[in-house]
């Protein structure tokens, strides 16, 4: 079943964190997931692991709130078991089952598999694997669609060259930084795949610009990225428009893209996010960008090549 989404999938990896049943803090989370829910975008992207469970938990408190049609805009993953690390057929219907009871749905849009690295690839798919219950729960209707979620592009390329998944999620790898998931893309998108795009501002230095402590794909920016992402934002600044706007319509703008998901857990956050996405852009930031030349990406997936 085809997923009509939005240009923008709201994220939820921090949402609720910390928090405990009943306390201030959880109304609070609850109150940003209302808004998630009831803002014009298609859906929100959670998964069993985000926040300890705590992200699905302060979902389903706000679904419970608004209504059974908030249920449906759920996007969720299965992951492995965070003690053992299996992540086998009985943990992805284990790992479905108590993201059901916590969302307080009986089935959902898209089910994704996410990072699965305790496991190897031909483990996952072979008989008894974590992607038969992904099927198996796909031809039941409790899920609708079935997709793959991680980082390495070499590890993405060959699960979306089985023609099993309908969906595919890669994060960090194409940004104004890194661009290596751009083939596995276009590879989906020639299956028919749904493609999202997560974290386009490299989880931290494409927002934050170059500044001690910043961070790309989750570990420290080093010197000549850090020199890189400046002149970046200085051929920003000369168009008039800001560094996080530009690396967000890099996402947006790509015919490779369906949607583009970015992290919501704060107050506030959602609207600026909005004000980022409505943002128009001037055409020569591209070929001004360009001309800096390539970026020194950290990034290296040699290990699943």
């Amino acid at each position: 079943m085809a997923l009509n989404v939005s240009p923008l999938t709201l994220g939820t990896s921090g949402l609720g964190r910390n928090t405990e049943p009943g306390s201030s803090e959880e109304e609070a989370a609850v109150g940003i997931a209302v808004d998630l829910l009831t803002s014009t975008h298609a859906f929100v992207d959670t998964s069993n692991n985000y926040s300890a469970g705590r992200s699905e938990a302060v979902l389903g408190l706000a679904i419970a709130r608004i209504g059974e049609d908030a249920a449906t805009r759920v996007l969720s993953k299965v992951d492995c078991d965070s003690e053992t690390g299996a992540f086998d057929r009985e943990r992805v219907l284990r790992s479905f089952d108590e993201t059901c009871a916590r969302l307080g749905v009986d089935r959902l849009p898209l089910l994704h598999l996410h990072d699965p690295y305790t496991v190897t690839f031909d483990e996952a798919m072979g008989t008894g694997g974590a992607v038969e219950a992904l099927i198996e729960l796909r031809e039941s209707g409790r899920v609708d669609n079935i997709g793959v979620a991680a980082g390495p592009a070499p590890l993405m390329a060959r699960y979306v060259a089985t023609g099993v998944f309908d969906a595919v999620l890669i994060h960090n790898r194409f940004t104004l930084v890194d661009q290596s998931a751009a083939p596995v893309f276009a590879d989906a998108r020639e299956r028919g795949m749904t493609v999202f795009n997560a974290a386009p501002f490299g989880a931290g230095i494409l927002v934050t610009g170059p500044r001690e402590g910043a961070e790309y794909g989750y570990r420290p920016a080093p010197p000549d990225l850090q020199e890189w992402v400046g002149r970046v934002e200085r051929v920003c600044a000369s168009n008039g428009v800001s560094l996080p706007a530009v690396a967000l319509h890099y996402s947006l703008r790509s015919p490779l893209v369906d949607s583009t998901i970015v992290g919501v857990s704060s107050p506030g956050r959602r609207a600026q996010l909005d004000e980022l996405a409505a943002t128009p852009i001037p055409e020569e930031v591209w070929s001004e960008i360009e001309a800096v030349g390539p970026a020194p990406s950290p990034v290296d997936d040699s290990a699943y090549a």
